[in-house]
């Protein structure tokens, strides 16, 4: 029997839910500071934001215009920017929306409004440094934009084609991937109930894109599964990765298509009861696709690579106590981070991994490991074989203490594109606020 524990924690898919999964109002702090050192781990923490209610981005959606040099985060009414050098903000688009993502080929926040008609929206585009605005498609009934490929030509979406209702609201998406300006931020306690009525309901459902240009929709996929989590390739605009939603451990989860819906791929199939995989995210470079292993859930953790082009695999194991809901990775891949979890992902386990965590991964070869098992100077007599997953390891560091956080609220850590800053939303001083904080320690 699972026990009523294993059920509410086993999934963290989306950073937005219905308006009545509001947490316990937490008492704003009456003068909020600016900035302090972490006493528990020596790290600055920056608060960005001065608007309560503001929040960044869900972790695997492009907020950064493509030089790099501003971030956008949503407020109950805006989508606006901050200039990441002098951490100034201002806003930009001042209407109730439902966010997208920042363009990578210009600097374009593409978003929805809701359309006259029940389930109807509309895609637009406003230019972050003009403020030029243009409308650039109706929509399918039912049906959103979740990503902007590579060079900016294609939107993606899915929808239910049947009128049916489905148990997670009109669209069946798990939650805007951007967040909602306006909307919930937080994760209703009963998810994994919705997830799975969901999934049972096997609702028609249709993956395609939408031409930004000409506004033209094509259709690249016809499923009964429950189709969600879109994603573009950063580097090839043909590429999109998405998943098979539901629990982790009944679906095989993580897939990739191309744009004409050629080489619909599974990337990593299930061989084992409880074996779980999501969170999946591309590495800045398109190269790797990313996501979270359990073999089964809550024992054997990894932070799992999967190289598009080679097929070469990498599993980076951490310890439970140190597992979190999103990780991230630098645009180099030298780093990752995590934002913790208010309960480990297993039933059986007392630790609290309440932090903002940075990882170093270490690769283990067989050079290394030889040496680390006979000693200096042994070598492996044979080469590693070619289609064997590399092991690796993820040594961590604590940033910020998230003991006041409720995890209601989940983080979903960015790095920033020069790697020296963090962001992170979190409501540890009551409402909710963009943080940073520095990779690097302050100095004494």
């Amino acid at each position: 029997m699972i026990s009523p524990k294993f059920v509410l924690l086993l999934v963290a898919f989306s950073a937005a839910s219905p308006a009545w999964a509001q947490p316990a109002a937490i008492p704003p702090a009456k003068n909020p500071p600016k900035s302090w050192i972490d006493p528990d781990t020596g790290h600055r923490v920056i608060r960005v934001t001065d608007e309560p209610g503001s929040a960044s981005l869900y972790f695997n959606v492009n907020g950064f215009t493509p030089d790099g040099k501003e971030m956008i985060y949503t407020t109950a009414d805006t989508i606006s920017v901050i200039e990441l050098a002098t951490l100034t903000t201002r806003p930009v688009v001042q209407e109730r929306v439902r966010l997208v993502e920042v363009g990578r080929k210009t600097p374009t926040i593409y978003y929805l409004k809701n359309g006259a008609a029940a389930g109807s929206s509309t895609l637009y585009g406003t230019n972050i440094d003009t403020g030029e605005t243009r409308k650039i498609a109706d929509l399918p009934p039912r049906g959103g934009i979740s990503a902007i490929n590579a060079d900016e030509t294609l939107g993606a979406g899915a929808r239910i084609v049947s009128e049916q209702q489905s148990a997670y609201g009109p669209t069946g998406r798990a939650g805007a991937r951007g967040t909602n300006a306006g909307g919930a931020l937080e994760t209703p306690s009963n998810k994994y109930t919705m997830m799975a009525a969901r999934l049972a309901q096997r609702l028609p459902m249709e993956l395609y894109t939408v031409d930004l240009r000409t506004g033209v929709t094509k259709v690249i996929l016809q499923s009964t599964d429950w189709l969600n989590h879109l994603q573009f390739s950063p580097a090839d605009p043909t590429r999109l990765l998405y998943c098979h939603e539901g629990p982790w451990e009944v679906v095989d989860r993580i897939w990739t298509i191309r744009t004409d819906g050629s080489e619909n791929t599974l990337v990593h199939r299930r061989t084992m009861g409880m074996e779980a995989t999501g969170h999946e995210f591309w590495s800045h470079d398109g190269r790797t696709i990313y996501y979270d292993l359990h073999r089964p859930w809550g024992t054997v953790i990894d932070l799992a690579s999967y190289n598009v082009g080679t097929g070469e695999r990498t599993w980076f194991n951490l310890p439970l106590s140190e597992w979190s809901i999103h990780y991230n990775a630098t645009r180099d891949n030298t780093l990752f981070c995590g934002d913790g979890s208010d309960n480990p992902p297993a039933w059986w386990a007392s630790a609290v991994n309440k932090w903002i965590f940075l990882f170093r991964p270490e690769r283990i070869n067989d050079a290394t490991a030889d040496e680390r098992i006979y000693g200096p100077g042994a070598r492996a007599l044979t080469p590693p074989e070619k289609d064997l997953v590399h092991p690796g390891v993820l040594h961590a560091e604590r940033l910020v203490n998230l003991a006041k956080h409720d995890y209601r609220l989940e983080p979903n850590p960015i790095f920033s594109p020069d790697n020296k800053l963090i962001f992170f939303r979190s409501n540890m001083l009551g409402p909710t606020y963009v943080f940073a904080v520095e990779v690097a320690k302050a100095a004494p």
